[in-house]
């Protein structure tokens, strides 16, 4: 049984190095620059969302959970539930790339860190581009 314990790690192992090639043709630079870019995207989804709400006349918040936290809060509620959602990604993230470092697939950490920021990166770098089109459509 512990054979088979053995090479079943093995070729985990061997199959986490491909899951880590995966993972850097998505992210090829560091893990830190996707946390730094996470953040950054946030912080830009809230100012470009502030933006076409302050001076478009017929723009809403389409996403429930952001309009709930206008209705709530205002500005200040929005921005720190935009916060707290990239937050509690990154620290999903970081927790799980932590959890196969200690068990010794470090490949399968750094796929599942990239393969949860970057959904998350990407819709909200679309929010942000959404809201600069309809801020400067006419």
């Amino acid at each position: 049984m512990r054979a088979r314990q053995e090479r079943a790690h093995e070729i985990d192992r061997g199959l986490g190095r491909y899951a880590e090639k995966l993972s850097r043709f998505v992210w090829p630079w560091p893990e830190s620059r996707l946390l730094v870019m996470v953040f950054v995207v946030a912080i830009s989804d809230f100012l470009s969302t502030y933006l076409v709400l302050t001076f478009k006349n017929n723009a809403y918040e389409s996403g429930s959970v952001a309009q709930w936290a206008l209705d709530k809060g205002g500005f200040f509620l929005l921005l720190g539930v935009d916060l707290m959602v990239a937050g509690v990604l990154s620290l999903a993230a970081i927790g799980i790339r932590s959890f196969y470092a200690r068990i010794k697939v470090q490949g399968y950490g750094r796929a599942a860190f990239v393969f949860i920021l970057i959904p998350y990166a990407c819709f909200a770098a679309f929010a942000v581009a959404n809201n600069i089109i309809l801020l400067f459509r006419g």
